[in-house]
């Protein structure tokens, strides 16, 4: 008795090798997450990968300074579906149908120190170790760098706790430093100028040091931190992927990567309201 034969088409023999091997058929789209350059890091290295091997969203990050990237969205320059800002304050400029409606509401999850960060190969690296930051810093040859707090909510803590400490020591050094235009660099370029010697100090947040492992000196007893939001945009081109996201930081695996470099976590709770329904057991609701 002859045997019987069953022949399966190529595609669908194909289909099921990809499938056992994890391949292209699990993937479920591109998420676009515009975020605050300081995660830069963290986010490429860290939470990007992770998002993508758990959920098989592909993860399609894009860092600038908070403020410079709400201006993008609002001028329909960038299109994202998630927002990561660095300051609450942020979120309000796209706020209203003056503002297009881009945001309706967002939850605080974290909270990062700003720190004095310096290249360990710098002449100057010593003295940040062993003297005051505030005296160091004033030192002719040294060279600076913070962002422009007209693009980015670090630089207006940043030109906030120089101005704080030309006040506390009685130095007019400091405040000349604060409104110095060739001290400011986007935000984005900061860690990598630090890091190839162009800069011998700079203003980062924890987070962003702890990940680039830049060594740091406190700038106690003045202090500045930031609040980082997370939000989906209104007009998110791909929801279901900007929620997937939300939940995955907020989530058991993304808080682990988050605390691990330092960042205080917050209860996300909203601010505003249309929370989307699926996020309703990840983000509380706002008061």
């Amino acid at each position: 008795m002859k045997r019987r034969y069953t022949w399966l088409p190529v595609a669908a023999i194909l289909t099921v090798v990809l499938a056992a091997c994890g391949g292209s058929s699990h993937k479920k789209g591109s998420v676009s997450v515009l975020y605050a350059g300081s995660l830069e890091e963290l986010m490429n290295a860290h939470i990007g990968p992770a998002f993508q091997k758990t959920t098989g969203y592909t993860f399609n990050g894009y860092p600038a300074g908070s403020t410079d990237l709400a201006s993008e969205i609002k001028g329909k320059v960038r299109v994202g579906d998630v927002f990561i800002s660095a300051a609450p304050a942020v979120n309000a400029t796209l706020e209203g149908s003056a503002n297009g409606n881009w945001v309706t509401w967002y939850a605080p999850f974290a909270t990062t120190e700003l720190v004095l960060g310096y290249n360990k190969s710098s002449s100057y690296a010593e003295a940040l170790r062993t003297q005051p930051w505030y005296r160091v810093i004033s030192r002719p040859g040294l060279r600076l760098g913070f962002t422009d707090p007209k693009l980015d909510p670090k630089g207006v803590l940043a030109v906030a706790a120089l101005k704080q400490a030309a006040s506390t020591y009685h130095d007019p050094a400091l405040d000349k430093i604060a409104t110095d235009q060739s001290d400011l660099f986007p935000e984005q370029d900061l860690v990598g100028r630090l890091e190839a010697g162009q800069l011998d100090a700079g203003f980062f947040y924890t987070v962003e040091a702890s990940a680039a492992k830049i060594p740091t000196v406190s700038l106690a007893p003045i202090h500045e931190d930031a609040t980082y939001t997370i939000t989906v945009l209104h007009h998110a081109p791909h929801a279901p992927g900007a929620e997937a996201f939300v939940k995955f930081l907020l989530g058991s695996q993304g808080q682990s990567l988050l605390r691990s470099v330092g960042l205080t976590l917050q209860t996300p709770k909203a601010v505003g309201s249309g929370v989307p329904a699926g996020l309703s057991s990840t983000v509380s609701a706002g008061g």
